[in-house]
C-alpha cells in the first residue's frame, strides 16, 4: 500500500499580515516529490496560513490515492498538538479549519509529527515563494518555483548555497533572501571583474551588534551589553522579568531571558510555532559583513540588508500620501529630529519578588517602599539629564505613581494612554508561574507555543497586545514628532516596542531582560525608520 508524506508550512509577514501556505507531498517509499501547493492568501496569521497549508497537503494526498495512510510533518508544535488531539482549540478562526482538516481522510489515517525547522524547508519555501508572489501582485505559480530544487540535496533539507535559505515565514528574517541573493550577485560580479567577493556570516561567527556596516542599535547607542544591566550572567542565573507576568519572572516565564519556550514546558520538543533556535537563527544568520576587498556591491548589500524585510507592524506607518521608504541607512538628512521615547518600567510592587502574574486584569498594585525608592532614583536621573518635554503614562496605579513622582522633579504634567497598558492575564493574575502550570498546564502550554493564545479565562494574547501597541505607537509618533517623551509602562509594551523596531519575531519577547525602574529609548525618524539606542538600563538604580 501507498503512504505519503505531508509537509506543510504557512507565515504571515506582520501577524496578521500579507499570508501565504506551501505544502508538499512525498512517496514514503521513494522520497519523491509527488506534488507541490502553495498560495497568497491575503492578510492571515502564522497560524491560519499554517493551517491553510496542512488543507491543502491533506486534499493533495487523498487526490492522489484516497486510501492512502498519510504521515503529515510540520514545524508548528501548535498545529501538530490541537490535530493530534492533545492540545484544545481554543481560536475561533482555527476551529472551523482543525475541523475541515480532520475530515478530509478517515479517522486514523492520518498521524501527525512534530519535526525541525530544518527539517521543513521546502514547505517553507514554498510558502515564502507565496508571500512573495502576492507582494508582486501575483499568485504562486509551479513552473517558476525554485523550492523542490532546494530539497534536492536530500531528505536533509540541506539547501544548496546560492539558494537563499528561508527563515520562519514572517520572521525578521524573512528578507535574508534578498539580501543573500544580493550578496551572491556581487559575488559573481566580483568574479568577474577579478575582485574577491564578500561573504555572508555563518550562524555564530558574529552578530549584528559586532558588524561595523549592519547593526540593529546604530553605532554609539548604548545596549544593553554595553551597559551591564542585562548579561549573559544575568540570564544564566535565571534574573529575569516578566510583563509584570509576575514583575520578575522565574525561569520560563513570558520574559524570561533563560530558557525558551521548550525549557519552560519541561518537555522533550521544543514547545512553540517557530522555536528559540528559529529565534537564533534568525539573529545570526541576518548578520552579512563585507569582507576586505568586497566588491561594491556586496557592501552596498551588506549595508541595506536590514532593510530587507519589514513587517508592516514593525515600523510606524508613515506619513499620509509618502510611500514607505526601504529601512535602511539611506535616510535623507532632512528628516529633523525623531521622535525619541524614553520607556520607563515601573518600579516594583508587592508582588515583584513573590513573582506573580500582574497585568491589567488583576488587584492593580501600588508601588511598594523599594518601589517609591526606585522612583525617586530615576526620577533625579532624568532631572539630571535634562532631556524630557513630556510624559505619558499607563492608566494603572503603579505607573501613574511612578510617573507622578518623575512629572514633579521635572515639572511636567502626565497625560495618560490607555494604550500603554499592561497585558491582561486573565485567570492567571496574582499567580505564580508554578502556581498556573499546575492548574493550568494546558493553557499555558498554547500560550508559550502560539503568542495568539490567550490567558485562561479571556486575558489578552501577546499578538493582541502588539497590535495595540503597535497603534499607540504610530499615534504617539505622530503627536510627538521630534520631540522627547517619557512614556511610563510596563515590561510587555516596552518588549513590544522594542521587538516592532528592531522587525525580530515573537519570540523575542521571551529573550529580553526589563528590570523594574529601567530605561530604554527608541528612536522613531519620519521615514518610519526606527533605531534602538538603550535597552534595560539601571544605572540610575546603583549607588
Amino acid at each position: 500500500m501507498r503512504e505519503f508524506i505531508v509537509e506543510a508550512d504557512g507565515g504571515s509577514r506582520g501577524n496578521p499580515g500579507p499570508a501565504g501556505y506551501g505544502s508538499v507531498v512525498i512517496d514514503a517509499a521513494t522520497g519523491e516529490t509527488l506534488v507541490e501547493r502553495a498560495e497568497y492568501i491575503g492578510v492571515a496569521t502564522n497560524n491560519v496560513a499554517e493551517y491553510r497549508g496542512l488543507l491543502a497537503g491533506l486534499r493533495a494526498a487523498r487526490e492522489l490515492d484516497p486510501d492512502a495512510p498519510v504521515r503529515v510533518r510540520m514545524d508548528s508544535k501548535l498545529v501538530v498538538e490541537q490535530m493530534s488531539g492533545r492540545w484544545k482549540i481554543k481560536h475561533p478562526d482555527m476551529k472551523p479549519l482543525a475541523t475541515e482538516a480532520a475530515r478530509i481522510h478517515p479517522p486514523g489515517r492520518v498521524t501527525y509529527e512534530w519535526i525541525p525547522r530544518e527539517q521543513n524547508k521546502h514547505a517553507d519555501r514554498l510558502a515564502n515563494e507565496a508571500m512573495d508572489a502576492g507582494k508582486r501582485g501575483e499568485q504562486w505559480d509551479a513552473a517558476a518555483s525554485m523550492a523542490a530544487l532546494a530539497a534536492t540535496a536530500g531528505r536533509s533539507r540541506t539547501a544548496p548555497a546560492d539558494l537563499p535559505p528561508s527563515g520562519p515565514p514572517g520572521d525578521a528574517a524573512a528578507g535574508a533572501a534578498r539580501a543573500r541573493e544580493a550578496l551572491a550577485g556581487g559575488r559573481r560580479a566580483g568574479a568577474a571583474t577579478g575582485t574577491t567577493a564578500a561573504s555572508t556570516v555563518r550562524s555564530g561567527d558574529t552578530t549584528a551588534a559586532r558588524s561595523g556596516d549592519v547593526t540593529a542599535v546604530r553605532s554609539g547607542d548604548m545596549t544593553a551589553a554595553q551597559s551591564g544591566d542585562a548579561t549573559a550572567a544575568d540570564a544564566a542565573t535565571g534574573a529575569a522579568s516578566t510583563g509584570d507576568a509576575a514583575d520578575t519572572t522565574p525561569a520560563g516565564g513570558p520574559a524570561d531571558v533563560g530558557p525558551g519556550p521548550a525549557a519552560a514546558t519541561g518537555s522533550g520538543t521544543t514547545a512553540g510555532a517557530h522555536s528559540a533556535t528559529d529565534a537564533a537563527t534568525a539573529t545570526d544568520s541576518a548578520t552579512p559583513v563585507p569582507a576586505a576587498g568586497s566588491s561594491a556591491a556586496d557592501r552596498r548589500a551588506a549595508r541595506t540588508f536590514a532593510s530587507a524585510s519589514t513587517t508592516a507592524a514593525a515600523t510606524p506607518a508613515a506619513p499620509a500620501g509618502q510611500a514607505r521608504p526601504s529601512v535602511g541607512w539611506g535616510s535623507a538628512p532632512d528628516l529633523g529630529a525623531p521622535a525619541t521615547f524614553v520607556l520607563l518600567r515601573h518600579g516594583e510592587t508587592p508582588l515583584t519578588p513573590e513573582k506573580r502574574f500582574s497585568g491589567s486584569g488583576g488587584s492593580d498594585p501600588a508601588l511598594s517602599a523599594a518601589g517609591r525608592e526606585q522612583a525617586e532614583r530615576v526620577a533625579a536621573a532624568l532631572a539630571r539629564r535634562g532631556t524630557i518635554q513630556h510624559i505619558v503614562a499607563s492608566p494603572l496605579a503603579r505607573t501613574r505613581e511612578t510617573a507622578a513622582t518623575v512629572a514633579a522633579r521635572l515639572g511636567l504634567e502626565v497625560a495618560v494612554d490607555d494604550g500603554l497598558r499592561e497585558t491582561d492575564f486573565g485567570a492567571w493574575e496574582g499567580l505564580t508561574f508554578g502556581e498556573v502550570r499546575e492548574r493550568h498546564p494546558e493553557d499555558l502550554n498554547a500560550w508559550l507555543a502560539d503568542p495568539e493564545a490567550e490567558p485562561t479565562g479571556g486575558g489578552e494574547s501577546f499578538a493582541a497586545t502588539a497590535t495595540r501597541i503597535a497603534a499607540t505607537r504610530d499615534r504617539l509618533v505622530a503627536a510627538y514628532a521630534g520631540r522627547t517623551v517619557l512614556l511610563v509602562t510596563h515590561v510587555t509594551p516596552i518588549k513590544t516596542l522594542v521587538r516592532l523596531a528592531l522587525g525580530a519575531p515573537p519570540e523575542s519577547l521571551f529573550r529580553m531582560e526589563l528590570s523594574a525602574a529601567s530605561l530604554s529609548v527608541v528612536a522613531y525618524y519620519a521615514d518610519g525608520n526606527a533605531s534602538v539606542r538603550l535597552l534595560n538600563d539601571t544605572s540610575h538604580l546603583r549607588g
